[in-house]
């Protein structure tokens, strides 16, 4: 018998440290090596495939291709075992050799290089394969790997075999047919550091239906069943012979389902899939399938659920679509695919041309990333406008779940103008609960310039606010926006169809024909004049929380109330920041505008008052009173509660 053909190798001085990172630092949990494994056997058949398309001798017709793992629980091993391209010997000592031959420092230098553009090697995911990553992450579990392999097309078979101590070995063996069988030799079970026991069948099946369920090959996992001998009738004979019979169960589906015709799918069959990745109960709301083809290719499968997730607004929510490649789970949770205001989609992303870190973890921000989160954002919304044109009705219960966490879009520039014709708002037109801009415009009384908006904590307030009098007189339309992403909104979303969008709490109102404006600012003026003593004496007064006090002609029945300049904040989100202040430094207050309505007894009574004692002192609390009543009217909060009530007290005893 001849001696095989055995080398030794040595690692490099450094190659102990390299493997000490591949095994606690590049991945983040022990279970991805399994992913690892079947990806490397799932590129072997494929690889098998493509070169029997030139020689068909390659492929056995009887031996249909797959991935078989078994585990054997006293010798503490899992085999991996494929019927796929295999190995010659070159192959082996390049392929599970030069993370051996280069070392960290040779893998760290060339790494830099990529990232720079230098060297042989301008793209640092390219390096991947070269170095062996995802083979290596088996000592993460294992403290000796053993590699039988043999290339199509060749006799002899190669024997790797390391224990990651600073050596491999190398050797000629045989192998009946062609493929790979890696046997690691596991590390003891460690449950408490994320190490569970892999020669147990179900923690083998959990990261499979995980990680490789939609593997187009079958993976067989090797099972035993014990058969009892039985009687005539059936029934188990006592002390009878037992016997252990051995099957190979596929584990996975092998049902990709966004990568089959979207004609051949049933909604039943999409229901099934987005229950299975999102673990709703109910069907989604919209399914929605894409597929890029060409230098870069991918396809996608999103789903709009029908019901928000109790976390949508929580702080360290998950979200993110699955992403695959080459039908293996890559990233369960991949943020980078879809911005933070589609938080609620759901569905998978497949493509063998994305670029992944070194652990095939993280994507690498690339331009094809950026082309897929575009194409995603564009379809989805494009279906949401489809579903707002053709049932109103259902997309506002898409809206009433998830309308919140849409608005914070307002903010993306790149997909505002796609975004605003889906924006709803609840209204003052009390035929319409809610209205998109659109409707609004279509709804607008002639003459009217601009779309009229007012913010506030809850529709019951802002209802039944003074700054509506003039517009309700004009039968002038509305939008109630409370929701605190509101304020933020109308920052962003400052005009639709060459309309301006105006806050009704905000600069001056003028509302009518051309003549009627005129004619106002004339009487206004008049006015004006006749109490500039009173309200300067007003103003004195109120001093410290106002920084004018003019008439106001969007009052017609209340007293009075306060407005800010165009681009003042709004009362409610100056309590927002306010609240939001955690330095335990006063935020500053900002001065806004007191309005007194011209044609109001408070005012006629004043100017009596003034003319027969401009020193009155009742002049002053008057003052402060009609402050504090234009507070409460906005829901806002008074200065000093206890000496307005001491002047509301005052002024019913003078009563």
């Amino acid at each position: 018998m001849s001696t095989p053909n055995v080398e030794t190798h040595a690692f490099k001085t450094e190659a102990q440290q390299l493997l000490d990172l591949m095994i606690h630092s590049l991945y983040s949990n022990k279970e991805i090596f399994l992913r690892e494994l079947i990806s490397n056997a799932s590129d072997a058949l494929d690889k098998l495939r493509f070169e029997a398309l030139t020689d068909t001798t390659l492929v056995d017709d009887e031996s249909p291709l797959k991935i078989r793992i078994s585990a054997d629980a006293d010798k503490r091993t899992v085999t991996i075992e494929d019927n796929g391209i295999g190995m010659s010997r070159e192959e082996a000592l390049s392929n599970l050799g030069t993370i051996a031959r280069s070392g960290t420092k040779e893998f760290a230098k060339r790494m830099a290089d990529a990232k720079r553009g230098e060297g042989e090697e301008s793209d640092p995911e390219s390096l991947i394969g070269q170095f062996g990553v995802g083979f290596y992450s088996s000592f993460m579990v294992a403290h000796e790997v053993t590699v039988l392999t043999r290339r199509a097309g060749e006799d002899t078979a190669t024997l790797w075999h390391s224990t990651g101590d600073g050596t491999f070995s190398i050797s000629d063996a045989s192998r009946d047919v062609t493929g790979t069988t890696i046997t690691l030799k596991l590390r003891d079970a460690d449950p408490d550091n994320g190490l569970p026991d892999f020669t147990q069948n179900f923690a083998l099946k959990r990261v499979i239906k995980k990680y490789s369920d939609f593997v187009q090959y079958p993976i067989e996992l090797r099972e035993e069943r014990v058969e009892r001998e039985r009687d005539e009738d059936g029934d188990i004979v006592e002390g009878g012979a037992e016997t252990t019979l051995v099957e190979w169960n596929t584990v996975n589906s092998m049902k990709a389902i966004w990568a089959r015709n979207q004609k051949d799918v049933t909604e039943a069959e999409y229901t099934e899939f987005y229950k299975h990745i999102s673990h709703d109960w109910e069907p989604p709301f919209e399914t929605i399938t894409l597929k890029a083809e060409g230098a870069f290719e991918y396809k996608a499968l999103l789903f709009v659920p029908t019901r928000a997730p109790f976390d949508l607004f929580y702080r360290d929510q998950k979200y993110g679509l699955q992403l695959y490649v080459n039908r293996v789970l890559i990233m369960e949770d991949c943020q980078d695919l879809i911005p933070d205001w589609m938080r609620f989609m759901k569905g998978v992303i497949d493509s063998p041309d994305l670029s992944l870190n070194v652990s095939r973890e993280i994507l690498q921000q690339d331009r094809h990333v950026k082309a897929i989160r575009k194409r995603i954002v564009k379809k989805t919304l494009d279906a949401l406008a489809k579903v707002q044109k053709d049932d109103a009705d259902r997309y506002a219960t898409f809206w009433n779940t998830f309308g919140k966490v849409l608005k914070e879009g307002s903010t993306d520039r790149d997909f505002l103008d796609k975004l605003t014709p889906l924006l709803m708002f609840q209204t003052s037109n009390p035929d319409h609960e809610i209205t998109s801009l659109d409707g609004y415009i279509e709804r607008m009384k002639e003459g009217q310039e601009a779309i009229y908006f007012i913010t506030g904590d809850s529709v019951a307030t802002v209802s039944k606010s003074p700054h509506l009098e003039a517009f309700q007189a004009k039968d002038y339309e509305v939008l109630y926006l409370t929701d605190p992403i509101d304020e933020i909104l109308v920052g962003h979303v400052t005009q639709y169809q060459d309309k301006d969008l105006k806050s009704v709490g905000k600069g001056d109102v003028e509302l009518g024909s051309e003549e009627e404006r005129k004619a106002a600012e004339e009487e206004r003026e008049k006015k004006t004049a006749e109490v500039k003593d009173l309200f300067e004496a007003l103003q004195g007064a109120l001093d410290a929380h106002v920084k004018e006090v003019r008439l106001s002609s969007r009052l017609t029945s209340s007293a009075v109330c306060l407005v800010g300049e165009e681009q003042d904040m709004s009362p409610q989100l100056e309590r927002m920041f306010k609240a939001a202040n955690t330095t335990g430094m006063e935020a500053p207050s900002q001065k806004r505008i007191l309005e007194i309505n011209p044609s109001h007894a408070v005012l006629g009574k004043l100017q009596v008052m003034f003319s027969d004692n401009k020193e009155d002192p009742k002049i002053a609390d008057y003052a402060k009173l009609l402050h504090g009543q234009a507070l409460l009217a906005e829901g806002s909060p008074l200065p000093d509660p206890v000496a307005f009530g001491g002047l509301v007290a005052d002024l019913m005893v003078q009563g």
